[in-house]
């Protein structure tokens, strides 16, 4: 049944839907270990989950009218939910709640209005959102739900284009960057997209990306080096991934899936950086449409993804160096004649590497989360070649 919110104070349970676990496939098989039952989900005849002492929750969302090309990914959530019920959990204790589906409102922006309240309450919690379903233009309820914890984020987004789209237009999954790019109060520190296809962008948008000095990484290069996306995902707050960057013969459930793309493992991959990441603190998986989905393929491989970000989570190594510095090997690093010096400081518990860019002092507090920035042994290697990285030369324009 749609619903309309309009303004005023909602409890969560008012914005969802429960789920019908009798439903899915194999449920009457779940063991003790399987996410089946070691989730606590917003089922039909129970009560909505507690959140105390919860670490991830699950919400589908159930909005799709703005996915162009694609509507009828507003139904991904329980094909999702049903293959991810049905794996196991990992050598960790998890504590995730499913809140059920978000139910499509009156409107859309009653359907935003929902998400955007649900987001910020859990994250508020310092409770992780996983997203599941829709369309890409709900990254901007996911973007407008950081604004009350009053600080700058970063997002990436796994994308094979960039979803500029016309700032001047409706909200849709093919505009929401430019929609965030103009939102006041903007609080977008850094965007950054992984896996892009050249032929679906245009160079006006790569030359805008380059003057906000937003970074773009394409698929081939993404490919040849899947390690350095670890430390772009590790810089993120948010991670938007919009399933029609996986190629359509591994995930062909999408209006917009094209031959190329990433393999599914590559994928599993990446949404694992995200889950290790000790920075990020949301998710979205987007664009799933189960009217495309050839056996439940696409649902299946994202319900793995969903489960390598879990298990990314449970294996964070809490070694981002914001404060104490001690477990940190720091490496000097003088470079253009010795006009810049660059510090490097790598984790003695993950062998992580990060950068420190330094900024005006009267922009500590805005910028306190950000002068440190995730790289790689690269960039290490770079800087003693004496070349300036792209991302501490990115991030020191932005700081200034």
């Amino acid at each position: 049944m749609e619903r309309g919110w309009g303004r005023g104070l909602f409890t969560m349970q008012e914005y969802f839907s429960p789920i019908n676990i009798t439903g899915f496939s194999g449920a009457a098989g779940y063991t003790e270990s399987s996410y089946g039952k070691r989730i606590v989900a917003y089922v039909q005849g129970a009560e909505f989950p507690s959140l105390e002492n919860v670490h991830l929750a699950i919400i589908g969302v159930e909005e799709d009218r703005k996915a162009l090309n694609n509507e009828g990914c507003g139904l991904a959530a329980d094909y999702v939910r049903e293959n991810l019920y049905k794996l196991y959990q990992g050598n960790y204790n998890a504590r995730i709640v499913d809140l059920g589906n978000i139910k499509k409102g009156n409107t859309i922006d009653d359907s935003y209005f929902a998400l955007t309240d649900a987001l910020s309450q859990l994250l508020k919690k310092n409770i992780v959102p996983i997203i599941i379903g829709g369309g890409q233009d709900l990254t901007f309820c996911n973007y407008k739900a950081y604004t009350s914890l009053e600080q700058t984020i970063n997002i990436v987004a796994v994308d094979s284009c960039f979803d500029i789209g016309d700032g001047e237009k409706e909200l849709n999954s093919q505009s929401y960057l430019s929609k965030i790019i103009l939102h006041k109060p903007n609080i977008l520190f850094n965007y950054s997209n992984v896996g892009y296809q050249t032929y679906f962008v245009e160079q006006n948008a790569i030359e805008l990306m380059d003057k906000l000095y937003f970074d773009a990484h394409r698929l081939g290069h993404v490919r040849a080096n899947m390690e350095e996306v670890e430390p772009i995902v590790r810089n993120a707050d948010v991670v938007s991934f919009d399933i029609s960057s996986i190629r359509q013969s591994d995930a062909p459930g999408n209006g917009n899936a094209s031959p190329n793309g990433f393999h599914g493992e590559e994928a599993c991959q990446i949404t694992r950086y995200a889950g290790l990441s000790d920075k990020l603190s949301s998710i979205g998986f987007y664009e799933i449409n189960p009217a495309f989905d050839t056996n439940k393929q696409t649902a299946h491989l994202v319900a793995q993804m969903v489960w390598y970000f879990i298990d990314g989570y449970y294996n964070r190594k809490q070694d981002y160096p914001i404060v104490d510095k001690s477990e940190y090997t720091k490496y000097r690093v003088s470079i253009k004649d010795h006009n810049h010096e660059i510090v490097f400081y790598k984790s003695n518990k993950s062998d992580r590497w990060w950068m420190d860019v330094p900024y005006p002092p009267n922009h500590q507090i805005k910028h306190e989360r950000h002068h440190m920035v995730p790289c790689s042994y690269n960039d290490y290697k770079t800087a003693c070649n004496d070349e300036m990285p792209d991302k501490w030369w990115q991030t020191f324009q932005k700081l200034g």
